[in-house]
């Protein structure tokens, strides 16, 4: 942002240096300059509200450059790449880059996802009526305490979060590193699966039971009909 901004503020030195090499008043130019800036900025009122929203980003610091963000108006989030003088880049997990105007950031909520140093990390599994929950319980807290991406200076443990209409709903919290959240989270999910298994834990899903009886009685009285 400051390159941008300092790249502008030369250009106009720059012009101003010339025509007074060429003789013309330095004030008649300034006076000139502003007259022709009021009625540019009447005509560019987006552009200089994106101007006004880098500088705040720049003084505020709600992210800088490496930062993950997420922005609330339109739903985009990415790695910060650039803050330039109207725009911020950011770049998608698959590599795509999102230009967002200055002034939209700046004016609307967002949330800086690699803020903080450590990140907590929530699952939830269902089990079954059926099965014991202590022994549950005890499966996930294994898991969590053996893997080496859980922070163990944190609160990591394991719980019932709800009575749901076909399962016990069993919550998962731990704290992970920023670097190692999302491989770190996706190999507890996995090993999370694998420890219910070995435990005998049946992990519900939805069914639909379809009876023909009377189907079919109805058919075969209507046959018999015939």
């Amino acid at each position: 942002f400051a390159d941008s901004f300092v790249n502008a503020s030369l250009y106009v030195l720059l012009v101003i240096t010339i025509a007074s090499g060429f003789g013309l008043d330095a004030a008649s130019i300034l006076a000139l300059l502003g007259s022709a800036g009021v009625a540019i900025g009447l005509a560019i009122q987006g552009s200089l509200s994106n101007f006004v929203g880098g500088v705040l980003i720049l003084l505020l610091k709600p992210f800088k450059v490496g930062d993950y963000i997420k922005e609330d108006s339109s739903g985009n989030e990415g790695t910060v790449t650039t803050i330039e003088l109207f725009y911020t880049k950011l770049t998608t997990p698959d590599n795509r880059v999102i230009v967002l105007p200055n002034g939209t950031l700046s004016n609307s909520s967002l949330i800086n996802v690699t803020a903080c140093d450590s990140r907590r990390m929530d699952l939830t599994v269902g089990i079954s009526y059926d099965s014991d929950i202590r022994l549950a319980k005890e499966a996930l807290q294994k898991v969590l305490d053996e893997d080496e991406a859980v922070l163990k200076d944190k609160d990591h443990f394991v719980f019932v979060d709800s009575l749901a209409e076909s399962s016990v709903n069993i919550g998962v919290r731990g704290w992970l590193s920023m670097e190692d959240f999302w491989t770190g989270k996706w190999r507890i999910t996995e090993n999370v699966k694998y420890a219910l298994d070995n435990a005998g834990i049946i992990i519900p899903y939805p069914q639909l039971d379809v009876h023909l009886e009377e189907a079919s009685a109805q058919a075969g009285s209507l046959n018999d009909k015939q």
